[in-house]
């Protein structure tokens, strides 16, 4: 089945989401990302494990813990 992917557009490239099965391909597991930039004419790209838990917890208690600050930010336009 044919999927579409929309990369998303950062300070240095575009981010991909790597579907399961390329990544399976890659030996990367599920929730892998690209990065894609150009560089002297080419296309790089660097690819990036799947998130930990460890990490993704990490993540969440820190923005629990400064949501109030994120907001903020977010109200002034980052």
């Amino acid at each position: 089945m044919s999927q579409v992917i929309t990369p998303r557009k950062t300070e240095r490239g575009w981010i991909v989401e790597l579907p399961p099965e390329l990544a399976a391909e890659l030996n990367l597991e599920p929730g892998a990302v690209a990065i894609l930039y150009p560089k002297g004419g080419a296309l790089e790209t660097e690819l990036l494990p799947a998130p930990s838990a460890e990490l993704k917890e990490d993540f969440e208690r820190l923005f629990e813990k400064h949501k109030d600050t994120f907001a903020e930010l977010k109200r002034l336009g980052d």
